[in-house]
C-alpha cells in the first residue's frame, strides 16, 4: 500500500536503473492506456457478447427494436462489442481529462498536485475501475451518437499530434545520422541515410500504384481518385519545398529524410480514409484484395468464369489491415512521447515543457552519485525546480489518445450507420483525409515559418 500510494520511485526502484521521475511517470501512465487498449480488444473477441449481455440494462431485449431507421430488426449482438468499446474509452477518457483540469499551472513537484500525478496510484487504478463500471451503466440513449463526435474531434486532434511525434522523430534521426557522418565514414552513413529515405519513397509509390488498382474503378470511385493524385501532389511539393536552397539556409535540419515520413504517413491516412468508404466497390477489403491478385492464376484458361457477385459486407471484426496499422502506429508514438526528452526536442514543444536544462545537470549530479555509492536503484525527483513537461497537456494527449483509440477499434463506427455491417458513413472519411492535408500544411509550415517570421528563433 505505501508503494501505490507514493510516488513513481517506489514502484520500480528496484527494477529499472537509476531513471528520471518526469520519464518512469510518463512510461506508467502510458502503460496504463495501453491495458485499456487490451481490454478494450477483449471486449472485442468473439464470444463476449455472451457475457456483455448479461449486465443489466445494456442489452435488453427488444432494443434492437429501438432502431427506427433501420428495415427490421438488428439483435444487440451485432453492436453490444462496440458498445462496449465505448464504455471503456469513455472511462480512460474521463479519468486523464479530469487529471488535465487539476493539474493545471503545475510548476514543480513541490506542489502538492504534483504527487496525484506521481503517485497515488492505487487511488487512481481504483477510480479507473470505478468510472468504467459505471459507465456500462449509462442509458443509451443520445449517450453513443454525442460520444461519437466527441471522439471524431478528439481522435482527429490526436493524429495531428501523431505528426507532430513523426516529425520530431525523423528530425532526431537526420540529426543524429548527419553527426556520425559528420565524425567520421561518412560515406557508410550517407549511404544508409540515402537508403531509408528511398525506401520511404519507393513504399509510398507502391501504396500509390496499389490504391489506383485497387481502391479505384475506370468509371466510378471519383472520390477516391482524387484523393490519391491530390495527395500525391501534395507530398512532391512539399519534398520539393525541403530542399530549396532558402528553405536549408534558414532551416538546416529539414531535409528528404523527413519529408519522406511525412510521405509515407500521408498515404497511410489516405488509404485509412478510404477503408472506411460506405461504397463496398471502392472500399475492398483486405480478404477481396487477395482474392483478386490470386484469381488470374486460380481460374484456368478453358474454364468458365462466373458471373460477377456483389462485393460482400465487412465483417464485424475489427482488426483489418488499417486498424491494426493504426495501433502500431499509436503505441510507438505512445512510447516515443513517454521517453523523448532532448533540449531541441519538438515533444517537449508540444508539451510545454520547462527548463531541459536543469533536468539534464540534475541528471548528472543525481545519477552517478548513486552509482559509485552502490544505492539501491532509485526513481529521481529531477522537477523540484521546475516540471518537464506540461502536466496538464500530457493527460490531455492521452485524454485525446483514448478517443483515437475508440475510434480505430470501432472502425470509425457512425450510430446511424448500418448495423449490419457496421460500416462507417462519409463523415468519417472525411475527417481522415482533412487531417492527413492538415498534416501535409503543418509540416510546410514548420519549413516555411523561420522565412516568414525572421525576427524568431526557430532553432
Amino acid at each position: 500500500i505505501p508503494c501505490l500510494c507514493s510516488g513513481a520511485s517506489c514502484l520500480l526502484c528496484r527494477c529499472c536503473p537509476n531513471s528520471k521521475n518526469s520519464t518512469v511517470t510518463r512510461l506508467i501512465y502510458a502503460f496504463l492506456l495501453l491495458l485499456s487498449t487490451v481490454l478494450a480488444c477483449i471486449m472485442l473477441a468473439p464470444g463476449m457478447e455472451e457475457q456483455l449481455k448479461k449486465i443489466p440494462g445494456f442489452c435488453d431485449d427488444g432494443l434492437h427494436t429501438q432502431i427506427p431507421h433501420l428495415d427490421g430488426f438488428v439483435s444487440c449482438d451485432v453492436f453490444v462489442g462496440y458498445r462496449a468499446v465505448y464504455r471503456v474509452s469513455f472511462a480512460m477518457a474521463v479519468f486523464f481529462f479530469l487529471l488535465s483540469l487539476l493539474m493545471i499551472e503545475v510548476k514543480t513537484s513541490n506542489d502538492p498536485r504534483a504527487s496525484i500525478h506521481n503517485g497515488f496510484w492505487f487511488f487512481k487504478i481504483a477510480a479507473i475501475v470505478a468510472i468504467m463500471v459505471g459507465a456500462f451503466y449509462i442509458p443509451e440513449g443520445p449517450f453513443t451518437r454525442a460520444w461519437f463526435w466527441i471522439g471524431v474531434s478528439g481522435a482527429f486532434c490526436f493524429i495531428l499530434i501523431q505528426l507532430v511525434l513523426l516529425v520530431d522523430f525523423a528530425h532526431s534521426w537526420n540529426e543524429s545520422w548527419v553527426e556520425k557522418m559528420e565524425e567520421g565514414n561518412s560515406k557508410c552513413w550517407y549511404a544508409a541515410l540515402l537508403s531509408c529515405t528511398s525506401l520511404f519513397y519507393a513504399l509510398s509509390l507502391v501504396f500509390v500504384v496499389l490504391f489506383y488498382v485497387f481502391y479505384t474503378k475506370p468509371d466510378d470511385c471519383t472520390e477516391n481518385k482524387f484523393f490519391i493524385s491530390f495527395n500525391m501532389i501534395l507530398c512532391i511539393a512539399v519534398s520539393i519545398v525541403s530542399i530549396l536552397p532558402k528553405v536549408q539556409e534558414h532551416q538546416p535540419r529539414s531535409g528528404l529524410l523527413q519529408s519522406s515520413v511525412i510521405t509515407l504517413y500521408t498515404m497511410y491516412l489516405t488509404w485509412a480514409a478510404m477503408s472506411n468508404e460506405p461504397e463496398r466497390n471502392c472500399n475492398p477489403s483486405l480478404l477481396n484484395i487477395i482474392t483478386q491478385i490470386a484469381a488470374p492464376t486460380a481460374v484456368p484458361a478453358n474454364a468458365t468464369v462466373p458471373p460477377a457477385t456483389p462485393a460482400p459486407p465487412k465483417s464485424l471484426q475489427w482488426w483489418d489491415a488499417q486498424s491494426v496499422v493504426g495501433l502500431v502506429i499509436f503505441v510507438l508514438c505512445l512510447l516515443y512521447s513517454s521517453i523523448r526528452s532532448s533540449s531541441n526536442s519538438q515533444v517537449n514543444k508540444l508539451t510545454l515543457s520547462g527548463s531541459d536544462t536543469a533536468m539534464l545537470e540534475e541528471s548528472v549530479g543525481t545519477g552517478s552519485g548513486a552509482a559509485e555509492e552502490g544505492d539501491v536503484r532509485r526513481v529521481t525527483d529531477n522537477e523540484k525546480d521546475g516540471v518537464q513537461y506540461s502536466y496538464t497537456f500530457f493527460h490531455f494527449m492521452l485524454f485525446l489518445a483514448s478517443l483515437y483509440i475508440m475510434m480505430t477499434l470501432t472502425n470509425w463506427y457512425s450510430p446511424d450507420a448500418d448495423f449490419k455491417t457496421m460500416t462507417s458513413k462519409w463523415p468519417a472519411v472525411w475527417v481522415k483525409i482533412t487531417s492527413s492535408w492538415v498534416c501535409l500544411l503543418l509540416y510546410l509550415w514548420t519549413l516555411v515559418a523561420p522565412l516568414v517570421l525572421t525576427n524568431r528563433d526557430f532553432s
